[in-house]
């Protein structure tokens, strides 16, 4: 069966966050935040957070601090759904 049947998108995405690997042998969000901004992940600002995904599906090739123009798309999104 689809993944989703057994586990819900919201725990496949929440399962994704924790493994995606957003640097060299940076893993998950939390490692993430603290490889790209130096800070933890609760402390980020939106727009650090938008940026960080901002570089999937390809974080190993792309940097938050470039990818101006995707987390100004991420950050409209962010608000349309009252983020």
């Amino acid at each position: 069966p689809p993944a989703e049947l057994i586990l819900g998108k919201d725990r496949i995405l929440e399962l994704y966050v924790n493994v995606v690997e957003l640097g060299p042998g940076v893993f998950g969000a939390e490692a993430g935040a603290r490889y790209h901004f130096g800070a933890p992940a609760s402390t980020l600002s939106r727009h650090q957070a938008a940026s960080l995904a901002a570089i999937l599906p390809a974080p190993l090739r792309r940097r938050p601090r470039a990818m101006t123009s995707y987390t100004a798309i991420i950050e409209g999104r962010m608000s349309q759904l009252g983020w």
